[in-house]
């Protein structure tokens, strides 16, 4: 059965694929300045990913939390240091976080789900 993570890797999908119909050459620049700042060079990918969430906690964003979630699990960060780099960014952020905090939690509750029915 779908969950939240399903809808929005499918929505993510589906609107990304749309914004690169548009053939915009701004927005396929910045697509591309994202895409590589992710890659691995002084810094790893992996590394790049949890820095990645822990930036997207501070600034709230939901949408990049499970997107970054989803990166890190699959660049196979532990439970115990994803809840270490969150616990960075409620230090950050205050307890503004914390609504985004629970969120992931959730999202890498979901994240594991899913892994244990892919076995």
């Amino acid at each position: 059965m779908p969950n939240r993570l399903d809808d929005f890797e499918a929505y993510r999908q589906r609107m990304n694929d749309r914004i690169f119909e548009i053939d915009h050459l701004g927005i396929k620049r910045f697509f591309n300045l994202d895409s590589a700042a992710y890659r691995d060079e002084a810094l790893d990918a992996k590394t790049k990913e949890l820095l990645g969430l822990v930036a997207s906690t501070v600034l709230r964003c939901n949408d990049c939390i499970d997107y970054h979630l989803i990166q890190c699990v699959k660049a196979g960060w532990t439970n115990e240091e994803l809840y270490d780099a969150l616990n960075v960014a409620l230090v950050v952020g205050g307890s503004i976080v914390i609504p985004h905090l629970r969120h992931a939690v959730e999202t890498i509750d979901l994240l594991r789900e899913r892994e244990k029915g892919e076995k």
